[in-house]
């Protein structure tokens, strides 16, 4: 690994002794990215937001636009990004996360991952920031294992409809860690699993938000596939907390960690709780499976406990309450655009 120059190394320990960053968030007007805007802003950090409006939207920033520790700039981030001044810290959430969307421009995906992550690593190695990407469980494909521990290399189609996504976050990986090899970028990486809260867009087409708006607007649940897969739900509070633990971890390295909630769910059961919870009278309906969705989604948080002292705090049933009033909100009588569910 290429060794830091003292001049680099004396700059970098005084950014760690600063108490305000700031810090970069590509997809920062999504779902995550503009809790962690907040989240960070409330820390006393100031915040560039960077988003394409591909599947960020900015009703999601609107209370923050005006905020003199917040920039919003409409910028792809597969094209180089240039920022004026310091930048202490870069969270890579850009790219559209839900099947549905991220088939739609399956190129246009893959170039997200990665000539999105290439571009930000560059800005980061300029600016000598440490830089977290966003992946995913996707990584592990259709596992064979669970729960899925970052050991495991995972089992991915790599012509499939879901493999811009997969492979693409896959590829973004390898590029942090040979940044990170070869040039001596501070990096870290989250695998992060289902998240669902407030925010989430009705026309996502994952779990959570396919079944509360069919519950809510009356409409048949629909699961595809028999409803024995498995998925793991963390509420956007707890994984924005782990995400910025990562961040600003000294002891997690550049190796990947898992950040979900281990308790796992039947899909079926799933569509139990919601329709509870939502008072609903939604009679639950089978649908074709889709293809390469995976059987089993539940992670090893091991390596989270260990390094972060980091765990999910918020069960499905606390946080379905907030999240059922968001969309009950967010409807607002407008039939959300559904598809096959993650």
């Amino acid at each position: 690994m290429t060794k830091l120059s003292r001049f680099d190394m004396r700059n970098r320990a005084r950014r760690e002794r600063r108490t305000a960053l700031r810090c970069l968030i590509t997809g920062g007007a999504g779902f995550l990215g503009s809790h962690l805007s907040d989240r960070l802003i409330e820390g006393g950090h100031s915040v560039i937001c960077v988003d394409n409006l591909q599947t960020g939207r900015l009703r999601n920033i609107a209370h923050l636009l005006g905020h003199p520790a917040f920039e919003y700039r409409q910028h792809d981030v597969i094209a180089p990004l240039e920022i004026a001044g310091p930048i202490d810290r870069i969270y890579n959430l850009a790219c559209a996360a839900s099947p549905p969307k991220y088939q739609r421009d399956p190129i246009h995906t893959f170039q997200t991952c990665v000539l999105g992550i290439l571009n930000m690593l560059d800005l980061a190695e300029r600016k000598g920031a440490r830089i977290l990407q966003a992946s995913t469980s996707e990584v592990y494909g259709d596992p064979e294992i669970s729960p899925q521990p970052e050991g495991y290399r995972g089992a991915v189609n790599t012509v499939g409809p879901r493999s811009c996504y997969d492979e693409g976050k896959r590829a973004a990986e390898t590029v942090m860690h040979d940044f990170h090899e070869a040039r001596g970028v501070d990096i870290r990486i989250a695998r992060i699993f289902n998240t669902y809260g407030p925010r989430m867009d009705p026309g996502d087409g994952r779990v959570v938000s396919n079944f509360v708006t069919q519950a809510l607007s009356g409409k048949p649940i629909t699961i595809y596939g028999d409803g024995m897969q498995t998925r793991s739900l963390c509420f956007m509070k707890d994984l924005i907390t782990g995400l910025i633990a990562l961040m600003e971890s000294q002891s997690a390295g550049p190796e990947p960690v898992n950040l979900g909630n281990p308790c796992e769910f039947h899909v079926n059961e799933i569509a139990r709780i919601v329709r509870e919870a939502c008072a609903s009278h939604s009679p639950i309906v089978h649908s074709k499976r889709s293809t390469d969705d995976p059987h089993q989604r539940c992670p090893d948080i091991g390596r989270a406990k260990a390094a972060l002292s980091w765990e999910p705090t918020t069960s499905f049933a606390e946080g379905l309450i907030p999240t059922i009033a968001y969309f009950r909100s967010e409807l607002g009588g407008v039939e959300p655009e559904l598809g096959g569910a993650a």
